[in-house]
């Protein structure tokens, strides 16, 4: 049995009952609330990685706190006036110390000025949407939202706000949306975003506080919620219990935007994709509820319960004509969406004539059942046995290559990371660990044997993190395989325990539900002794993508840790890469490349894309606009994620390169084609590279 050490990591039970988190009124904290931040504050100076930066809360934690919940709560410095901010900012070295004493007042008195501006905003909003917009005026919007100015005054605001609703009209033009039908849709828009906004209960509202104060430390350390603390461990063992229909909100209603495949309404068979929910009773007999501008948060709960119990939906089909009510009864979900899937490619000509056999799996996470492995529950859903699973059918069906699709995977557990791992390489450490004090702990993949033994091709982009990083970063160092994609991945290499609120409080079997901290403790290295953080790994081969220039990822973050390096780990690297190689790789990918439409519409999209990213304005009069519109980014996340429900992997000119360079490299290891370098040569003895490599 391997080790198990999570990147997130429950340290308590997950109980049900006892003692409900308070949904208390936004104007005041409760003693719990109190209690609860007091908690958070005092753990964070103890546990945190930079504790010796920061040994507790002082004036620097502060005012970063102060100015992160500002920008949570108005990012775009819309409806605060200046002398709101002068005013909060008497206190910007002061927040320290209040929760020292118990005090989050500070929280409620912003959001009750928040809740004033709004209301004042939204009349002024009703009205320039009501009023005719003149698009051949030379004027523009200031884009630069980090650096500008807070409105002076209720006129400054309005001027804002005239500019902001000028841009929204000139996006449903680029769109085509006729005028009535573009006034309709933002009324409803900025209605639906303010009431939603008023609706924050207390629970929302200390955790967008203490979230301010966690973000303060680093980007990845956060509190949750009972509510997003439950979301966060479904998402971890891949099962709820509902409908299986997966909801969105547009325009203040919720829409179904899919049926989940093998759930209870895929199997009642009524509700369809774009229907939208306007009611939801509980039981055979329960009153429907109007759920019309609710938030998507609160409808969620009231459809999700348990297996065999029934829930009744108000639905207008379509989004249109008489509405209609159907029962449904819950069922367990298996959410297949997020969990491995595989499909076998054919492509390219062998020797023989016959076509190569690619296995393509598409990893969306690193999950695991964290519930049921605590448990002792043998059998508990992971990563690594899914993808065990599917080598083993690659097996079977005589797979000559394999790509493991790692581009939207932005992490999950450190433990599935080494393991997965492990089915890949023979024996060796995979990642090494560094806590607070500056000691380094090496955690090894122990178990002899491969599930894999064939070339393979990791594809990540600037989205994929954390433990993916972690197991591309292995298989790079090892030299086991191809890391193909963005010039680097996302650069999260830290490591979150979640520490669960009550159980710190109450020290009790069954603590009441009070959420969780997710705290950074640690630093993780790659074999070679490089950190991930803020660097990423960088690809063997990459391909030319707008992704590569977004600013995602982790350098692009407030507060991010620093790079790090620690020694690196003694591990036996493999013959399968080296430099000779991957510059014949790299040739035949550059010249498809040079030769391909797709891509040189990829570069110069990338070229404008660069030329527009440093302005700080767009234009508000229309012909400018117009041409100077340009969907790069979305473009781009388009080509990169676009998702088919019938196929696991969409076959765009990107993964269609992908899959020649997979072949290239095949083709080459076949003919050994390797340098006659004193490296290779050392590594050629490796036994791992032996036709008789065990399997496992």
């Amino acid at each position: 049995m391997k080790q198990h050490i999570l990147i997130i990591t429950l340290v308590v039970s997950l109980f049900t009952g006892l003692g409900q988190f308070s949904a208390a009124s936004p104007t005041a904290p409760t003693a719990r609330d109190k209690q609860v931040a007091t908690a958070v504050a005092a753990f964070l100076s103890t546990a945190h990685l930079n504790r010796q930066g920061f040994d507790e809360l002082n004036d620097e934690i502060s005012e970063r706190w102060i100015n992160a919940y500002l920008k949570s709560l108005d990012p775009r410095k819309m409806y605060f006036l200046q002398a709101d901010v002068d005013q909060f900012y008497k206190n910007k070295h002061q927040l320290d110390d209040m929760i020292k004493r118990h005090n989050i007042r500070f929280a409620y008195d912003v959001y009750q000025t928040y809740l004033q501006r709004l209301a004042e905003r939204e009349a002024v909003i009703h009205e320039l949407i009501d009023m005719e917009h003149d698009f051949t005026v030379d004027e523009s919007l200031d884009t630069d939202f980090e650096n500008r100015g807070y409105p002076k005054n209720s006129a400054d605001a309005r001027e804002l706000w005239r500019k902001q609703i000028k841009y929204d009209f000139l996006l449903q033009k680029a769109a085509e949306t006729e005028i009535d039908d573009a006034r309709k849709k933002l009324r409803r828009r900025y209605d639906t975003f303010v009431e939603n906004r008023k609706q924050m209960d207390g629970n929302e509202l200390l955790e967008t506080y203490l979230n301010a104060l966690t973000s303060s430390y680093d980007p990845h350390t956060s509190y949750m919620s009972p509510t997003t603390l439950e979301n966060f461990v479904i998402s971890m063992r891949l099962q709820l219990e509902g409908i299986g229909a997966a909801l969105q909100m547009m325009d203040g209603h919720t829409v179904i935007s899919k049926v989940i495949p093998g759930g209870a309404a895929d199997k009642d068979g009524r509700l369809k994709p774009e229907d939208t929910i306007i009611g939801v009773g509980q039981g055979v007999d329960g009153e429907i509820e109007d759920v019309v501008g609710m938030r998507l948060n609160d409808v969620v709960k009231k459809i999700r319960g348990k297996k065999g119990t029934i829930v009744r939906l108000q639905v207008t089909p379509g989004g249109k004509g008489e509405p209609k009510i159907y029962d449904i009864t819950r069922a367990q979900i298996e959410l297949k969406d997020s969990a491995a899937q595989a499909e076998i490619i054919e492509s390219g000509k062998k020797p023989d004539g016959n076509p190569y056999r690619v296995g393509v799996i598409d990893l969306p996470s690193f999950y695991m059942d964290m519930e049921a492995a605590r448990n002792g529950n043998e059998n508990f859903r992971s990563t690594t046995r899914d993808v065990r699973k599917l080598l083993d059918e690659f097996r079977k069906d005589n797979v000559d290559v394999v790509i493991l699709d790692l581009r939207r995977n932005g992490g999950g557990s450190l433990t599935e990371a080494i393991n997965l791992t492990g089915l890949f390489i023979d024996q060796g450490p995979i990642v090494r660990v560094k806590d607070a004090d500056g000691n380094v702990q090496s955690y090894d993949d122990t178990d002899a044997g491969v599930s894999w033994s064939k070339p393979l091709v990791v594809l990540t982009s600037k989205f994929s993190a954390s433990a993916s990083e972690i197991f591309a970063g292995a298989i790079q160092d090892y030299r086991r395989g191809l890391v193909v994609g963005d010039y680097a991945t996302h650069g999260k290499g830290t490591v979150q325990t979640l520490q669960d609120v009550g159980q710190r409080l109450f020290r009790i079997q069954k603590p009441p539900k009070l959420g969780a901290l997710k705290v950074t403790m640690q630093q993780f290295y790659r074999p070679n002794g490089d950190s991930t953080q803020n660097r990423g790994v960088l690809s063997d081969i990459e391909l030319p993508s707008v992704t590569t220039h977004l600013d995602v990822g982790e350098s692009d973050l407030d507060h991010s840790v620093a790079f790090d390096q620690v020694a690196s780990a003694p591990f036996e690297k493999l013959a399968l890469i080296d430099n000779t190689l991957l510059e014949r790789i790299r040739k035949r990918s550059k010249a498809r490349r040079e030769d391909s439409e797709d891509f040189q519409k990829v570069e110069k999209t990338i070229a404008k894309y660069l030329e527009q990213k440093d302005r700080k304005s767009v234009s508000l009069k229309e012909d400018v606009f117009m041409a100077d519109r340009d969907d790069a980014e979305e473009d781009a996340l388009k080509d990169a994620f676009e998702d088919d429900d019938d196929q696991v992997i969409d076959r765009n000119f990107y993964f269609d390169e992908a899959l020649a360079i997979a072949l290239d490299y095949t083709q080459l290891l076949k003919n050994g084609q390797f340098a006659n370098t004193e490296d290779s040569e050392q590594e050629s003895e490796n036994p791992k590279l032996q036709a008789g490599v065990q399997t496992r």
